[in-house]
């Protein structure tokens, strides 16, 4: 499937036949299809044969590919790194604030983080084709950090609670949807995906054009949210774009989860893990910052 994250945009996630161009790739093919993987030696005597049963199972180092655990361990720790480095953002933004309330210095930090990621997402998403670079990865989760930590604060000062109230349902979001995806309620199709793609384009057309007006002081474009703060029935149009946002952002998880899946089944090499977990990190933040934005609207027009 074709239209999903950009960054399972690469055989390992989409063609089964893929596998067979890797290193050991034509072994790890012909598993399932009847052929059998292992035969001992004739002289295996009882005990050896009892011993490889009983031996645990091989995991990702031992294989050298793609497994779900492994997928979790790296999005653990590149999440970790995201928070380490969200405190350094959230301590930066609270002191540029409190200093110089308005200046450059307080937004310094959610600046750096979001043009620093986008450059370092465009740079793994388009050479991962060749080659996944981990340090890249560790390093895009770092400047996230700075970004939603900035932001964070940022909101943070206006609205108090905010970012545990985003933080909260962020998580609750998350965990439905793997929780339905891991039962099987909920799976990608084709129909799905190019309407979650069409919606996507439009969207950030709109996003685009959102900052445009707000830039040039737009008179239409009045609020703190931009376009987002008219109202539509009563109903500010930033809130009810944000519903739909949130949909779209679980729906891109589900993708993401389906592609891990792939890669998985697949028999892609282990450094494909680290795109499975800079996916989900992908997601995960663009959900977050939705929320975030959902709440400050709510908050902000009691």
């Amino acid at each position: 499937m074709a239209l999903n994250n950009p960054a399972f945009n690469n055989p390992a996630f989409q063609d089964p036949r893929a596998v067979q161009t890797y290193p050991g790739g034509s072994q790890a093919a012909r598993l399932g299809n009847g052929q059998t993987q292992y035969a001992p030696p004739p002289a295996a005597t009882n005990a050896e044969l009892e011993g490889k049963f009983a031996a645990p199972s091989a995991g990702a180092q031992q294989t050298d590919r793609m497994t779900y655990e492994d997928t979790v361990y790296k999005t653990i720790a590149l999440f970790a790194v995201l928070l380490v480095t969200a405190a350094v953002g959230w301590v930066a933004t609270l002191g540029g604030i409190s200093a110089a309330p308005g200046t450059p210095t307080s937004v310094l930090p959610m600046l750096v983080g979001a043009l620093g990621g986008f450059v370092l997402a465009m740079v793994i998403i388009f050479t991962s084709r060749k080659k996944v670079r981990p340090g890249l990865i560790v390093a895009y989760a770092a400047l996230e950090g700075l970004f939603v930590g900035g932001i964070s604060a940022f909101f943070e000062v206006q609205w108090q609670g905010i970012v545990l109230q985003a933080t909260l349902a962020t998580l609750s979001v998350v965990g439905v949807t793997l929780a339905l995806f891991a039962s099987g309620k909920i799976r990608a199709s084709k129909r799905a995906t190019k309407i979650f793609m069409i919606a996507m384009l439009g969207y950030l057309v709109f996003s685009l054009v959102n900052v445009g007006l707000m830039l040039f002081n737009v008179p239409i474009a009045g609020g703190a949210f931009g376009l987002r703060s008219m109202e539509i029935a009563g109903i500010p149009l930033g809130l009810i774009l944000g519903v739909l946002v949130v949909i779209m952002a679980a729906y891109s998880l589900v993708l993401d989860f389906d592609q891990i899946q792939q890669g998985v089944r697949n028999g892609a090499p282990r450094t494909f893990a680290w795109m499975g977990a800079f996916g989900i990190m992908v997601t995960v933040v663009w959900l977050y910052v939705e929320i975030l934005r959902m709440i400050a609207i709510i908050r902000g027009s009691n």
